[in-house]
């Protein structure tokens, strides 16, 4: 791959992207009401995709010097000098912005648009500018972005979300906090040396890893609700593969929180949530 595509793909984060996109696409499906158009679904993903890359790139631009001090990121292109921020960036920023935001207010309607738009705010201002290096509840608000994904494609069928779409909203929630506390476990030294107060840091490991474990209770739990509002056999087959993994892996983190043990940990989450969507798109495919 040239490095130039590469360096668009890591400063749009379009592999998050696409896993948001996914995400939204969920929810749409998920959602009680009538079938919606296949254009609509693809619209509901390209305008989630494009405000999330929006959202990707200004992290990117207004995160350079923090990334310089980190050895994960410091080989990024506005880092390394590959891209200069400036008016042309943030132009490209606001255009991702507006047509995401926009294509979803025209064809699927205000409350999609809404959502859409507050996926893309939380994680480039909330998250990124004002909790990001203050708090260590950084990431825990932070998790409302995946949210409103799924939110965004229930509002496309019906603007007032169901029982599912909201537990699935949840679910993202829930799964952010020990998904990025377990990365942290692994990657402690970087964001000490760079001050951010990512729990681990503030707690220590020890104390980091109970923190996932309790989330990841409070996550497999809330990933059965749906399956007693009406999503089958196949979603709850994932949701029970993917969630039992995971606590596996957070109760083997308690007992040893050590980087590799955090590192599995983290690839652990990946896959809870991978089967997770899955799960449920499988499920609405063939159980309708």
């Amino acid at each position: 791959m040239p490095i130039f595509v590469a360096d668009i793909i890591t400063v749009l984060k379009l592999r998050i992207g696409m896993a948001i996109a996914l995400t939204g696409v969920v929810g749409l499906v998920t959602a009680p009401g009538p079938s919606v158009p296949a254009w609509k679904v693809a619209l509901l993903a390209g305008a989630v995709l494009l405000a999330s890359a929006s959202a990707g790139a200004f992290n990117h631009v207004v995160e350079r010097k923090l990334d310089a001090r980190m050895a994960r990121t410091r080989n990024r292109p506005f880092v390394r000098g590959a891209f200069r921020a400036g008016p042309l960036w943030y132009g490209i920023i606001f255009a991702l912005l507006a047509a995401g935001v926009g294509g979803a207010a025209v064809g699927l309607g205000g409350m999609a648009a809404l959502h859409v738009f507050l996926g893309a705010f939380v994680y480039g201002v909330v998250y990124t500018v004002i909790l990001k290096q203050r708090t260590t509840w950084n990431i825990v608000v932070g998790g409302l972005a995946g949210s409103f994904a799924v939110l965004a494609g229930a509002a496309v069928v019906d603007p007032n979300p169901g029982a599912i779409p909201l537990a699935l909203a949840l679910v993202l929630f829930l799964w952010t906090p020990p998904h990025f506390w377990s990365l942290a476990m692994v990657c402690g030294d970087d964001y000490a040396a760079a001050g951010v107060p990512m729990l681990p840091v503030v707690v220590g490991n020890r104390t980091a890893s109970r923190a996932v474990l309790g989330n990841t209770v409070l996550l497999v739990a809330a990933s059965l609700v749906p399956f007693f509002f009406g999503l089958g056999w196949i979603y709850l087959a994932g949701a029970l593969l993917g969630g039992g993994l995971f606590l596996q892996r957070s109760i083997a983190l308690v007992r040893s929180a050590d980087t590799a043990t955090a590192r599995r940990t983290f690839h652990a989450s990946l896959v809870q949530l991978s089967l997770l969507l899955l799960g449920a798109l499988v499920d609405r495919a063939v159980l309708g």
